[in-house]
């Protein structure tokens, strides 16, 4: 018999006032379990002790109900989700205080972020299990008693699927995706609450131009004046400034999450003109905005950083809604259908695009993410038949949305950084730094790009200046500036002249400011390394091929010995010196007076040396180290030789037969013992034969005979002293 599902199921029990068995429904309130969930408060932003403890206690708690929940049988379960009113005030107060990923909040202990991370897992858990109408085949409830039982309780509803999608959906997008995918199918109410939600969430981007002094073109009634509020972003509180930014990204983080995780509610979107609202508000509302967070003076600093964050996250959030919204509503359907129905969903992305034209700032920034030339350019592969005006005019369109928001268009991706995050960067200080997380790199901003310095920013000036070699290359800096550092971009301006403004003012021969040179006492250094092959501050690349400690890798010592690469290259060097030969200059204009002159003086005629040494030179010799088994190839003659051998004085030899030594030594050993009155006794008896091969009678005796004198040497009598003072007990035995 099939196991009837849980809506029809009957279950007996005992009746508590009678005690006699009855039947009631699974679903019955009676069956369910009274316990108590506590409400969810977010971690401290303190790291007090008193407040980390109340935090750990009250997550322990609720993690320990959540998991006696989750262990219920699929009966009891339901019973108590839709019964128990404390459950749901839990759940309803983690999804609405749950910190998100783009807050800012202090690092939490590893213990308290431990506790965090479970608790967050046993509420994902939670609400999975209720979305899923069959967990197994005995287990399962009908699908449209399924939808009622979600809707009729509001155990679900339109805010709850949005902040689930925020709160889990990185890393869970695919188990979203079933989930919310099996509400909406089960129950269809949901696309009429979304329809009925969609103006609400409108009216958060009203709500905030209000708040900021801003007024939408599309404003259903006219303004008051006695309702006017004078007050823009730049001279509003900080307060709620700070709080119209959190707002914005709150908001659309979560409309992002869910269209990420359920695109098809783009559809529901799009109905109230949802994309022509979004792109109006960013058009208004994010350069007044950027200009107000770079202009403030703000006393704490790290609020002006957290704002420009905040705000470049949400930029970029706005810009990915629209392309999800494109996407799902025109590009999806014209790749899925065939070419015989493509046509009216072509005809909606060319009106979306229409749509945006006015919107410059937008548009940009949108063709800046997704470019929109490459999407015309896929409708023209699906259909042959698109208008070709339409298309080039909305291509002109977006080329004159760049040209008048005086931004460089990309080729490919963003290469550097856009004008205001550039001006924020000199507002707020080289030192200050961003806290966003490294897990969200969406936060750098909407159209953020690294930033050029250094040999590529040299190499942007010289293109210019090859060009336009009149200018300045401070000039060129500050055109570099103003135009996101593309040389096209600038020659562009310069040839046409259309600068801005701000550069029309300035000198074009304006010189490049020289850059303070951190380390001088490197570049002017002065010794015996300097620009030699291993001098790394005056050459970036060094053979290391040439550097080794010690013993260089896989060489052997007989190697190290044997390489006589040193002693080759001086042979060159010495060989020079032999070539120095006796020359008897004869002088033709020898004047003999002037001999004549002096042959009375005896000039060395009392020395006792030779004449030979006075007019002969004395033989080279080659040194030692450098003659060796190669006298053949020397080239030297017999006779060279021969006057080398007789002219050569015995050397003196440093290191001196160790033989002779010993020798030497035995002597003075003998003459000390002789000199003393000592015998030293060497009688080759007492070495005797080898162990174990027995000793003769006269090796017994001189041994003896040894061990009995050896006291009148060296051994003061050590054994006899020892055996004296073992017997009187000095010694234990």
């Amino acid at each position: 018999m099939p196991t009837p599902p849980l809506d029809e199921l009957q279950v007996t029990q005992k009746d508590p006032r009678t005690g006699k068995l009855r039947t009631v429904p699974a679903l019955d309130s009676n069956r369910v379990t009274s316990r108590h969930f506590i409400v969810y408060t977010p971690p401290p932003d303190s790291c007090d002790p008193a407040l980390l403890e109340e935090f750990l206690e009250r997550a322990h708690f609720i993690t320990k109900d959540l998991d006696w929940l989750l262990e219920l049988p699929h009966d009891r379960f339901w019973c108590q989700v839709i019964f128990d009113e404390s459950l749901q005030k839990c759940l309803d107060s983690f999804l609405s205080s749950a910190p998100r990923r783009y807050d800012h909040q202090t690092a939490l202990p590893p213990a308290v972020q431990r506790v965090q991370d479970k608790l967050h897992r046993y509420v994902f858990l939670t609400f999975l299990r209720m979305s899923t109408h069959k967990e197994s085949q005995d287990h399962f409830i009908t699908p449209s008693v399924f939808g009622e039982i979600l809707y009729n309780n509001f155990l679900l509803d339109i805010p709850k699927l949005l902040d689930i999608c925020v709160l889990f959906g990185k890393g869970n997008s695919a188990l979203l995706q079933k989930m919310i995918g099996n509400i909406f199918q089960q129950q269809p109410s949901y696309y009429q609450d979304l329809d009925d939600c969609v103006p609400t969430l409108l009216q958060v981007f009203s709500s905030i131009m209000n708040v900021c002094g801003l007024q939408q073109d599309e404003c259903e009634e006219p303004l008051k004046l006695r309702d006017r509020n004078p007050t823009t972003p730049l001279d509003m509180p900080e307060k709620e400034l700070q709080d119209a930014v959190v707002y914005l990204c709150d908001t659309s983080s979560t409309i992002w999450a869910f269209l990420e995780i359920f695109p098809v509610a783009s559809h529901t979107l799009q109905k109230h003109n949802f994309l022509s609202r979004v792109s109006s508000f960013y058009e208004l509302f994010c350069p007044e905005l950027e200009s107000a967070i770079i202009k403030r003076n703000f006393e704490d600093k790290s609020l002006q950083h957290d704002l420009w964050r905040r705000l470049s996250h949400s930029r970029k959030k706005l810009l990915n809604i629209s392309h999800i919204i494109i996407s799902t509503t025109s590009l999806q359907p014209i790749l899925e259908h065939r070419a015989d129905k493509i046509q009216p969903y072509v005809e909606e992305f060319l009106q979306i695009l229409t749509n945006l034209l006015p919107e410059r700032r937008f548009l940009c920034d949108y063709d800046e993410l997704f470019t929109v030339a490459e999407d015309i350019s896929l409708l023209k592969q699906v259909s042959p038949s698109l208008d070709e005006t339409r298309t080039t005019y909305l291509l002109a369109g977006v080329q004159s949305a760049w040209a008048e928001t005086r931004k460089s268009r990309p080729h490919t991706v963003p290469a550097v950084q856009t004008r205001p995050e550039r001006n924020l960067e000199g507002a707020c200080g080289s030192n200050g730094q961003t806290s966003h997380s490294r897990e969200e790199p969406e936060c750098a901003g909407a159209t953020a790009g690294p930033f050029v310095s250094g040999v590529e920013l040299d190499s942007l000036v010289s293109q210019v200046k090859d060009l336009l070699p009149d200018l300045g290359e401070g000039f060129i800096l500050r055109c570099f500036e103003e135009y996101g550092n593309n040389p096209e971009s600038v020659i562009n301006h310069l040839l046409e002249d259309n600068l801005a403004l701000s550069l029309q003012e300035l000198d074009r021969t304006l010189p490049r400011q020289e850059r303070v040179d951190p380390c001088p006492l490197i570049s002017s250094r002065s010794n015996i390394f300097a620009d030699d092959e291993f001098d790394v501050f005056s050459r970036d690349i060094v053979d290391t091929s040439r550097i080794w400690k010690g013993r260089r890798k896989q060489e052997t010592a007989a190697q190290l010995l044997a390489d006589k690469s040193v002693i080759v290259a001086q042979k060159e060097r010495y060989s020079q010196y032999r070539m120095v030969t006796e020359e008897h200059m004869v002088d033709a204009d020898y004047d003999d007076e002037y001999d004549d002159t002096y042959d009375g003086n005896q000039v060395g005629a009392n020395d006792a040396d030779s004449d030979d040494e006075l007019i002969s030179r004395r033989p080279f010799t080659i040194p030692q180290v450098l003659r060796y088994r190669e006298k053949e190839e020397e080239g030297y003659d017999s006779v060279e030789e021969d006057e080398t051998e007789e002219l050569t004085v015995k050397p003196d030899h440093f290191v001196q037969d160790p033989a002779v030594l010993r020798e030497q030594a035995e002597a003075r050993r003998a003459t000390y013992f002789a000199r003393k009155g000592f015998r030293h006794d060497n009688n080759a008896a007492i070495a005797g034969a080898n162990r174990g091969q027995g000793q003769s009678r006269e090796t017994t005796q001189e041994r003896r005979k040894k061990e009995a004198n050896k006291g009148i040497r060296a051994n003061h009598n050590r054994r006899s002293m020892a055996d004296r003072k073992r017997n009187k007990g000095m010694i234990p035995s």
